[in-house]
């Protein structure tokens, strides 16, 4: 049975080790209704739903976000989406957001520090401004493809990403909420899933009692409703099992939880193929206000590209979940959205496609035409 689940995972983290404010603004936007039910009625498949989503995804990187506007929060989570390659524009001009921020670029939120075992990101709870949660920028650019021999520049200091993962090893204990879901995503970037180490308590930490410690967590009561928790179980599940690792003890809990949030998530879809506002709760959810529906949705399925194999990502479900996300977003185009919910469906649609239809470039060539403004 392990085998099987080590085969079928391995392509999940063959595409995610692959990828790396305002929608107009990134702010809480005004509701708006949801579209009729018959625009997913007939499903695209093949040519034109490879079409619907690149012309989706095309729409949604060419709009810009700004570092007079904008802070961190908004801009990483546009680079959870695009990778390396998404952009923001610095006086006017475009720059790649990851590679200025490893040069030293300065921007709201992007709040790094000297650590005694390496360099610290700040956590900045609740500003949608800096870094939210412990260890989402690790994550954020352990996803994007960031070397563990690359440079971080920090002042007049620089630094190597693995000086970053080393005092998170060390900062454990400081995770007071204990909250892993972006430690277990960042760390198992870079360190096998059987690593132990000595952390600044005294006690010796590992990816094992990391995953131990998450499942133990309320999903309701978790950010996202549990979707971050859900896909760190998923993503370090993934990589045990591809270093031959054995589906027992926390790992097999790891997998009953995925399963069972799986068949919560398929069994509450809604009949316009969005998923359930109300998460992995068991209780049917949907609302007039197309943002709520767009950060339920988008996480969601976010989470299932983790989680599903090849074949079950082409049961029509799941397609009907993708149109419906392609609609929303097209949908409000020009009104503003919160960025995490925005980007995180934008990262969804970007792992579907990928998975089902192989990789290409957002990159275009940076015009009036395709840099439109808000």
């Amino acid at each position: 049975m392990a085998a099987g689940i080590r085969e079928r995972r391995a392509a999940v983290i063959l595409v995610l080790s692959g990828l790396a404010g305002v929608w107009s603004g990134c702010d809480a936007g005004r509701p708006v209704p949801p579209p009729p039910a018959s625009a997913t009625a007939t499903l695209p498949a093949g040519d034109e739903l490879r079409a619907l989503l690149d012309g989706t995804l095309d729409e949604a990187y060419t709009r810009r976000l700004n570092l007079t506007d904008h802070a961190a929060w908004q801009v990483l989570h546009g680079v959870l989406a695009f990778g390396r390659e998404f952009r923001v524009e610095k006086d006017g001009q475009p720059v790649l957001a990851i590679d200025y921020l490893l040069a030293g670029g300065a921007m709201k939120g992007w709040t790094m520090e000297a650590g005694d075992r390496g360099l610290r990101a700040v956590v900045e709870p609740g500003t949608k401004t800096g870094q939210g949660h412990p260890d989402q920028w690790l994550a954020l650019l352990a996803q994007c493809g960031v070397k563990p021999d690359e440079q971080l520049r920090v002042g007049e200091r620089t630094f190597a990403m693995s000086d970053y993962v080393s005092q998170v090893q060390w900062d454990l204990p400081r995770n007071v909420a204990r909250e892993y879901s972006w430690t277990l995503v960042g760390l198992t970037t870079y360190l096998p899933t059987t690593v132990r180490w000595p952390a600044m308590d005294g006690k010796e930490w590992g990816i094992e009692r990391l995953m131990e410690i998450e499942l133990e967590q309320d999903l309701n009561t978790s950010a996202c409703g549990g979707a971050h928790r859900l896909m760190g179980l998923a993503v370090t599940l993934n990589r045990h099992l591809l270093q031959e690792g054995k589906l027992e003890g926390v790992w097999a809990r790891a997998d009953q939880r995925i399963r069972a949030a799986v068949d919560v998530t398929r069994s509450m879809q809604n009949p316009d193929g969005t998923f359930s506002t109300r998460f992995f709760s068991g209780q049917p959810g949907t609302s007039a206000d197309l943002a709520q529906n767009l950060t339920a949705t988008g996480h969601i399925l976010e989470f299932l590209l983790m989680a599903l194999t090849d074949e079950q990502l082409r049961e029509p479900w799941i397609a009907r979940a993708v149109v419906a996300l392609c609609d929303i977003l097209h949908t409000t185009r020009d009104l503003s959205l919160e960025c995490g919910a925005v980007y995180h469906a934008c990262h969804a649609l970007v792992l579907y496609r990928e998975r089902m239809f192989g990789p290409r470039s957002y990159a275009q060539p940076m015009t009036p035409e395709t840099n439109r403004k808000p």
